[in-house]
């Protein structure tokens, strides 16, 4: 069995569009790519309580965890401050971080 790479995508999820092609890119490469599962809100009824947020941030930190290095969707040279949090605790574990831009 072939040792896939495991690369999870950060960013802002407004970035929708450069996360998906990304994400298909870095499959046919050959590896595991890790995505946020939301780009919006489910719909205009329906909107995320902190606790979800918080959830869902932890997950994605434990999709970090669980991968070889980060890919950082940085459209325009745009880094947030979540996304700048995720760059941290990549770095702190040793991850490689890529970027877009």
């Amino acid at each position: 069995m072939k040792n896939f790479k495991i690369i999870t995508l950060c960013g802002s999820v407004k970035f929708k569009d450069e996360f998906l092609k990304e994400q298909q890119r870095l499959t046919l490469e050959g590896n595991i790519v890790f995505s946020p599962t939301f780009f919006e809100n489910v719909s205009e009824d329906f909107l995320f309580s902190t606790e979800m947020k918080t959830m869902l941030d932890e997950m994605h930190k434990r999709k970090i965890d669980l991968s070889d290095e980060i890919f950082v969707i940085n459209k325009n040279g745009y880094i947030g401050s979540s996304t700048r949090s995720e760059i941290e605790y990549a770095t702190k574990l040793g991850k490689k971080v890529n970027y877009l831009e």
